[in-house]
């Protein structure tokens, strides 16, 4: 299966959900290119801890799906994700991915 570059958006809520997602990134710790967070504690006065995450990630859909679908799974978190499109066989070069490789 060929790799899909990606984004991976999050919003989580609590605490607790920020420490189980740290141990799923952790688990698919080879799909992630980058991370970037952007802590909101009490940012609304309502006392919630928000973090706002993004991921860059790149992998099979499979694996991809699989990392998402775990964190979907998790209590107070949400998750959006966006894929590049399927790579044209014919435009594929050898060696590593390029920006310019993805449409």
């Amino acid at each position: 299966m060929e790799k899909r570059l990606g984004v991976v958006a999050l919003i989580i809520d609590n605490r607790e959900a920020a420490q189980q997602f740290n141990r799923v990134v952790s688990e698919f710790h080879d799909l992630v290119l980058a991370r970037q967070g952007v802590p909101l504690h009490d940012r609304y006065g309502d006392g919630r801890d928000l973090h706002v995450i993004s991921l860059v990630v790149e992998g099979t859909t499979d694996a991809l799906g699989a990392l998402t679908g775990r964190l979907g799974k998790l209590k107070g978190v949400q998750v959006k994700s966006v894929l590049s499109k399927a790579q044209d066989a014919s435009n594929s070069q050898e060696g590593a991915p390029h920006a310019h490789d993805y449409p």
